[in-house]
Order: C-alpha cells, then structure tokens, then sequence
C-alpha cells in the first residue's frame, strides 16, 4: 500500500487518490515535459538547516528603493523585495531568515520574464507592484500587518506558452520527504528527465501531487515552528476544471518549489483561457496551515477595487448560481456541478443530502452547466449569469448515468475515473514503474473480484491483451448483446480494440484527447469516452458450463516502448441485457 502523497489543505476525499496528502510538493523546471495538499497542515518535523540572516529586518509598513529592487516591509515580519528591471520576487525574509532563490534563480512568472516596466505605490494599507512585460502585467501587493504576499497575473495571449507563478525557496530549511521530492545526486531517472526512482524502487516526480484543483486550498510546506504556503486563486481563467491535476510543489537538494499553475499544457482537455487569475497568496505562518479567510472561497478582496489592477472585476459586478437539488443520484458517489464557457470556468460541490449547490462571485455570462458524478458528465444544460443578481434553478433531474442500464455483468462503476480498479489509488502520485503497484498482468473471472483484479491501464506494450472470463445462459447466448468500455484517457491514439471468442471487432476511432503524456505523470484525467461494441448472438458459446473469453487490446498508429507505449486509462466495463 502506498503511504505519503502531498500537503495541501482539506478539501473533498478523491475517489482515486485516497491516500493522506503529503506536505511538500515538487516542481522544477518546467519547459522539459508538461505534466502533477496536504490533509490539515502536515510535514511535520524536519530539521531546520542552512538558515541564513540578513540585514533585511521586519520594519515598520512601507517600501524603500534599494537601488535594484523594491524592498517592502509587511510592518509584521515579512519583508520581501522585488526586482526593478524584471519584476522577479528576489527575496523573502521572514524574521531573520531568508527562504528565497535557488539555482541562481528567483521567483517568477514562467521562468522569468526579463526587462519589465516596474512601479510601486502605496494606498492606505495596501502596497501594489506593477511588473508589464509586452501584454502580460503581473502584480505583488501587500497588506499591513500580514506575513502574506498576494499576487495576480494577467495573461493576454499565447506570448507566453504556459502560466505559472514558481516560488523559489532555498534547500535545506523545509523536509523533503513526498512524493514530489527526490534527492539528484541519487535518485535514477527513469522517463523524460523528470521521473526518478529511488534505491528501494519508489518513484517520485514533480508531477505527483495525487490531488485534483477540487481537492485543496493551500499547498507548501512546514517545519514545524514555520509554514510556508502557496493559496491558489479560484482557477475561473484556468483551464481543465475542478478535477485537474498539474504541478503544486518540488523538492530536492538543490531546492525547492511552491507553483500556482495557471495553464499547463499536461493532459489539458480545454482551449486556453485569458485573462486576469488571482488574487493567489504566498503565506508565511508559525508553523501551522494559512488561515482560512485567505481561502479563494473565503477570501474578502474589497480592498482591491480600487488599486486599478487590469482585468479586475469586483464583487458587485458578478452574479451567482443556485440550485434547489439533483434527483435521480447515485448517493455512493459524490456530485459536483460545473460552469464552464470560453471565458471563465468554476465548480460547486452538490449536497450529499439533495444535491442543493451554489457557486458564488461568477463573471456574468451565460455558461454550460454540467453534473458529474464521480468525474463523469451526466447531465448538462444551460445557464445565464448577469451582475448582482442570483440565478435561481429548479431540480436538475439526471438521465445520462450509463449506470441505469441493465447488465449481465459490470466491472467497475460508471463514475469518470479508474476508482477501484488495481493500481488506480497509487497512480496519481507514482510511476507504473514502481515496487509498490501490483503486476500489471492477469486475467479477470466475472464474480471473483473482478473490479480489483483488472488494471487501471492497460498499454500495448506491457499487458496488452487481458482477458475477462465469463458465462451465459442459455437465454443470454442466443442474443446479441452490447459491449461497452469507458475510458477516463489516452495516449498516442491508443484505444480498445476486443476480441470475444473467435469474433473480432472492428477498429473504433480515437476520441480527442490530450496530446501529453498523462498515465505516466499522475493524471488519468482526459476526455471521458464510450466505446460500443454490438457483439452477435453467433459470438459467443453455446454450452453454458464454458467460458466465454473477452480479450481487450490496445491498438494506436502510432508506437511506444514500454509504460510509453500507447495506453489508455479505464472507467468501466459492462455488457448488457
């Protein structure tokens, strides 16, 4: 069994990665490959090494000019700086130590945006950094009185490729102990520069954060009498809805890394949106979790409204969204409820007692409303947003969970993702590759623990090929009957091609999904697929004591070697009455 996925804060359990988030997240560079909270405030205990002093003491709230950088004092016991020429954040010290810059880098947007226009201003208790860089303006501001930087990024076209915010810390002051953190000087890697594996066969990689956008708050790490944490924005101007995964963390012995991610082109399912994201926040504590009230959620921006940031839309010109209830769920799976046009994007979670939802502070505008069970869509319609006005919606009633049709047999349960399935827990934050996941291989008998027995992913090149073991009536072998295989993704085009007894089926074509590598990073995540088989009566076997045999294939036109090797990620199997 697994044990340590990331840090982060309490959010709803994910119905694949139940494991207890881990407290440190890892996250490099991230121009290589595009690919990956912690339940309360974990990462408990490691030694505080390294710490160095500087001059740069907590003052009095305010800013002076150095010469370089900006040099703001939070008039608590943060005092940051940022860059003059590049609007990198250069420094943090927070009582007398300082925690920024590793590698020879500080911390950005990307990975630097180079000559900036840079200005400073002070209104009342607030202080507001501007950093433009062609048509991308980017903002730090500070409050007096709190250990917190607040940060925004406005992005307004593809002149940058990705969106991120990397927080550079220096090593050796926070632990480096998930699976996001690895060790260079030893570790192996194993796949893409970015995946290694340790001595006693773990894997760790940047990428395995094991949480969905949905799933946290906060992510970063403590040590104990000092917590260092990364606040996400709402995500409205993300892409990849409330069940993405991406970056949040890295460690290593060179450094460490605390990410906003914005737009990452890994296993990505939407267009790219633009616009101003944020506020998100650079917390600084005692040691323990941020405090809540800075929670997207939670958090009260009035104070913004006036500082002239670009894109920003308050409070009073957003609407909001309810609804009464969902009928016809499945109470064993959660529900959530989400809005998604071209411009923004927000999820609400349904009661488990009615399904009642709300989502608050939406862009006005009119969205595609979509109820997933589990991760899967099953019922869509429409909905108009106007400012300050709540939009009211009556009882949403689910028809489209595949579940509802009769089966003769089913493995797994329709819900979007490889919950259940062998080796779905442990994949969001590990490598196929590694000693804890159990054998890809063998074969699965209907009625003997199927669910658990058949692998979450199924690659050309390591199991291609699994069989299914199962019997008929009479009544059921003399009809013809549907197959269907629900898939949560794939890569390179790969997709399921069956066999039942000596009848084979046709080549089905590839939905869209995403151009990345995903079952290798932590993600199953992609475009949820049906594939329907009409299997006929003369498929199958005639003496009801034999088996029928189901052989599942993977077929792609294009080639992979190994865990690289086209594969697709599995939600359920079913055939029907």
């Amino acid at each position: 069994m697994a044990t340590d996925p990331p840090t982060t804060s309490p959010a709803t359990a994910d119905p694949v990665s139940a494991e207890p988030t881990a407290t440190a997240r890892r996250h490099p560079s991230r121009r290589a490959v595009l690919g990956a909270t912690a339940a309360g405030a974990v990462a408990a205990g490691a030694a505080v090494t390294g710490l160095t002093a500087t001059p740069a003491l907590a003052a009095a709230f305010g800013y002076t000019d150095d010469g370089a950088n900006y040099v703001i004092s939070t008039g608590a016991s943060l005092v940051f700086k940022v860059s003059k020429s590049t609007g990198d954040l250069t420094s943090l010290v927070y009582g007398t130590t300082e925690y920024e810059g590793y590698g020879g880098a500080h911390s950005h947007v990307e990975s630097g945006l180079g000559a900036s226009t840079v200005s400073i201003a002070q209104s009342g208790s607030t202080i507001l950094v501007s950093v433009v860089h062609g048509t991308l303006r980017h903002y730090y501001a500070a409050r007096s009185g709190e250990n917190n930087v607040y940060l925004w990024t406005n992005k307004a076209d593809t002149s940058f490729t990705a969106t991120r915010y990397i927080v550079r810390l220096k090593p050796g002051i926070f632990p480096n102990n998930a699976p996001d953190g690895w060790v260079e000087s030893s570790d192996a890697v194993i796949e893409a520069s970015d995946v290694y594996r340790q001595s006693g066969g773990q894997t760790r990689s940047k990428h395995y954060s094991g949480v969905r956008v949905m799933d946290y708050d906060y992510i970063g790490y403590t040590t104990g009498s000092v917590g260092l944490w990364m606040v996400r924005s709402n995500h409205e101007k993300a892409s990849g809805g409330p069940f993405y995964r991406s970056l949040l963390r890295h460690a290593n012995e060179n450094g460490v890394g605390l990410y906003e991610i914005l737009h990452y082109n890994q296993a990505q399912t939407e267009a790219e949106r633009f616009g101003l994201q944020g506020p998100y926040v650079l917390s600084f504590t005692n040691g323990g979790a941020p405090a809540s009230s800075l929670y997207a959620a939670n958090l009260d921006t009035s104070w913004v409204d006036g500082l002239g940031i670009s894109g920003w839309v308050g409070r009073s010109a957003r609407g909001r969204v309810a609804g009464v209830g969902i009928a016809g769920r499945d109470t064993a799976y959660p529900y959530t409820v989400g809005f998604a046009n071209a411009n923004a994007q927000y999820w609400a979670p349904a009661a488990a007692s009615n399904g009642a939802y709300s989502c608050p502070n939406m862009l006005p505008g009119t969205y595609t409303l979509t109820v997933y069970k589990g991760e899967l869509a099953v019922h869509t319609t429409s909905v108009t947003v106007t400012a300050g006005n709540a939009t009211a919606l009556n009882t949403l009633t689910i028809t489209n969970d595949p579940s509802a049709a009769p089966a003769i047999w089913r493995i797994n349960n329709w819900s979007g993702t490889p919950a259940g399935f062998k080796n779905a827990q442990l994949m969001t934050y590990a490598h196929p590759s590694d000693i804890r996941a159990a054998a890809w291989t063998g074969n699965v008998v209907i009625g003997s623990g199927e669910t658990a027995s058949f692998p979450c992913y199924i690659w050309s090149g390591v199991n291609d090929g699994i069989l299914v073991y199962f019997r008929l009536t009479a009544a059921q072998a003399a009809a013809a009957h549907t197959l269907r295989i629900g898939v949560t993704t794939a890569y390179i085009n790969a997709r399921p091609r069956i066999t039942v007894n000596s009848w084979v089926s046709a080549i089905p074509s590839p939905p869209t999904q995403p151009s990345t590598r995903s079952l290798t990073t932590g993600s199953y995540r992609g475009n949820n697929n049906t594939f329907t088989y009409s299997v006929p009566a003369s498929a199958w076997q005639t003496d009801t004591g034999q088996y029928n045999v189901l052989k599942v294939n993977v077929v792609s036109g294009s080639t992979g070697s190994g865990f690289l090797s086209p594969g697709t990620s599995f939600d359920c199997l079913d055939l029907l009455t």
